[in-house]
């Protein structure tokens, strides 16, 4: 039986909430080890950071959700201050994982991924307004019947897509790896897999390469194919998932390089599968002709030798 998010603010949603809140908070408790295909920015932690970090954004989401329910602002309003929503969280959580050792300058704040964590909008419009409030058109479903997994997995996601850009936007702080180093290893944050300078810069240029590779091919493939990439928590670690997601808005934020492979995608999409039609019955004519060949020509030889044996 599918359990469905209250469409309304209630009590029935405030207990939800807890639950979500709760349920999470205890998968926190084990190991979340990497199992995704791709490197992550957490992976640089050692796995008590890991889990300190992570109960850490979930503790001060929690309060920043109070004060923003206190505040009693509407769908539109919240939909505005989505980025500042974001950047007031991750200042917070930011002070206290750095141990206020080091500043960072929030007005050069960079998000890890426009494309997940634009989904705070959606993720507060769920928790404060309940599923009534969200657009049809942003998923795949009717608003008014979504999934509470659905809630859970948007949940999961933003809590470890939080921390990875604190953690990011940590590393871009302290700027040489050198400092980096330093920071991870006198706070005792390491991941043994780099407790050295060099594992640390590797682990870093392939970060760059793997970020790189995901805005120019990852992100227009997913906007072609209304799929987005999402991390969730699971008994075996961190996971990925795939959801329907619309994002036909964002086209226009395209670069040319970007717009030209969005079209090679359509271009292909488009004649492949006619190619692959004509190549198929050519083929089945070259089959059809070579076996008459080929079978004609085995008699006629065959023909030809009984001629000459019966001389």
């Amino acid at each position: 039986m599918i359990r469905y998010w209250p469409t309304q603010p209630s009590i029935k949603l405030n207990n939800v909430i807890v639950e979500l809140f709760t349920t999470t908070e205890s998968k926190l408790k084990k190991n979340l080890p990497n199992r995704t295909n791709h490197y992550l920015y957490i992976d640089i932690l050692n796995s008590q950071n890991k889990r300190k970090l992570l109960k850490l954004i979930l503790d001060e989401f929690k309060n920043l959700l109070l004060d923003l329910i206190e505040l009693n602002l509407s769908t539109t309003q919240i939909n505005k201050l989505d980025q500042k929503i974001l950047i007031i969280l991750i200042k917070k959580v930011s002070k206290t994982f750095q141990f206020n050792k080091y500043l960072v300058d929030y007005r050069k704040i960079i998000l890890l991924d426009k494309n997940q964590l634009y989904l705070i909008k959606e993720l507060i419009t769920y928790l404060i307004f309940g599923s009534s409030s969200i657009q049809y058109k942003s998923f795949l479903f009717n608003s008014l019947h979504t999934p509470y997994n659905h809630v859970q997995i948007l949940f999961e996601n933003f809590v470890i897509d939080t921390a990875n850009t604190v953690v990011k936007n940590t590393i871009d702080d302290l700027k040489n790896s050198t400092s980096i180093y330093n920071f991870f290893k006198e706070t005792n944050k390491c991941n043994y897999l780099y407790t050295s300078q060099r594992s640390i810069t590797l682990f870093l240029n392939n970060l760059k390469w793997q970020n790189l590779i995901e805005s120019w091919i990852y992100e227009t493939k997913s906007l072609y194919n209304e799929r987005e990439k999402v991390l969730v928590m699971s008994s075996k670690g961190i996971i990925t998932k795939y959801i329907y997601l619309s994002n036909v808005h964002k086209i226009k934020y395209l670069n040319k390089i970007q717009v030209t492979f969005l079209l090679w995608l359509e271009f292909r999409d488009l004649t492949i599968p006619k190619i692959e039609k004509v190549i198929l019955q050519v083929s089945k004519y070259l089959a059809y002709f070579f076996v008459n060949f080929f079978s004609n020509l085995g008699i006629g030889l065959l023909r030809l030798f009984i001629f000459y044996l019966n001389k």
